[in-house]
């Protein structure tokens, strides 16, 4: 048994030993917005928080999240009052099916909380750690530098 908190509320899991994180957070939590595309590591729409840096979940085992913190897309915001990076991400057009949108947004979190005013470039190189299929990067780009500005508490 293991205890975990997930997005601020303290959770109690007893995962397999080769159990992911992915797969506790979205079997056992029904936390669905960790999506798992590649299973390895490598397109990032698994992206998750782990004590406030960005980690692949598909490949952390999840015992190895005992007694750390984990934040999920389902931490950020509610559908009334949505976090500055995901209404920017709707204003900004930064998704197109969406499917790869929870772990960019997780990851732009992350990056803007180092770089709070990034470059386009900065940006756009912090992003390339995430794969999005439909090939909307430059409105996802757009969307993380209008989050940088709204989160430095500049007017667009």
């Amino acid at each position: 048994m293991i205890t975990v908190l997930v997005n601020g509320r303290e959770q109690a899991f007893e995962p397999a030993a080769d159990a992911s994180l992915a797969y506790m957070l979205r079997e056992e939590a029904g936390l669905i917005g960790v999506r798992v595309s590649c299973g390895e590591g490598e397109c990032g729409a698994c992206t998750v928080l782990v004590d406030e840096r960005p980690v692949t979940s598909c490949l952390m085992l999840a015992h190895q999240a005992a007694g750390r913190k984990v934040t999920t897309i389902e931490g950020f915001g509610s559908p009334e009052n949505l976090h500055p990076i995901q209404q920017a991400f709707i204003e900004e057009q930064g998704f197109q099916c969406g499917f790869c949108t929870p772990g960019f947004i997780i990851a732009a979190a992350a990056f803007l909380e180092e770089n709070p005013s990034p470059t386009e470039e900065e940006t756009s190189i912090a992003m390339s750690g995430n794969i999005c299929r439909c090939g909307a990067y430059p409105y996802i780009v757009r969307a993380v530098m209008t989050a940088a500005e709204r989160l430095r508490g500049a007017s667009v």
